[in-house]
């Protein structure tokens, strides 16, 4: 019997058992898997930039929003405009600021903190006032 463990094996194609496993066996199989898998890191990578990009884009605008609100506080005895469109009209910005996702900005007076005198917010990509995806 200990004999018989030694001897090679020879198997015919048709009787070996076909499995998951020998999918990475063959050649064609592990380049079909590595172009996927590039494929969908890819993917995934360009997914996390796009969002990312969202982001630095909606806090540009919100810094834009925030030196016309300051303007028009210096104008106004400190007073905080009324709406986004009093910031317009007084032409401190040239159009509705809007987030990356097309949603206009919030701007709070007095700001969330003590030592703020205003705070300009966006509600982020869900879109939900106080989210946990708000960009500020």
């Amino acid at each position: 019997m200990a004999g018989r463990r030694d001897e090679p094996r020879v198997f015919f194609p048709w009787e070996r058992r076909r499995g998951v496993r020998s999918i990475f066996m063959r050649a064609r199989g592990r380049q079909a898997l590595l172009v996927v898998g590039g494929l969908a890191g890819f993917g995934f990578l360009s997914h996390v930039e796009h969002a990312a990009s969202n982001v630095r884009a909606t806090r540009a605008e919100i810094t834009n929003t925030i030196n016309a609100v300051s303007a028009w506080r210096a104008d106004h005895d400190r007073a905080c405009p009324g709406s986004l469109a009093d910031l317009v009209s007084g032409g401190y910005l040239s159009e509705l600021p809007r987030d990356a996702w097309g949603r206009l900005l919030r701007v709070s007076c007095p700001g969330r903190t003590p030592s703020r005198e205003f705070d300009v917010s966006s509600d982020g990509a869900d879109g939900e006032p106080r989210g946990l995806d708000r960009v500020q």
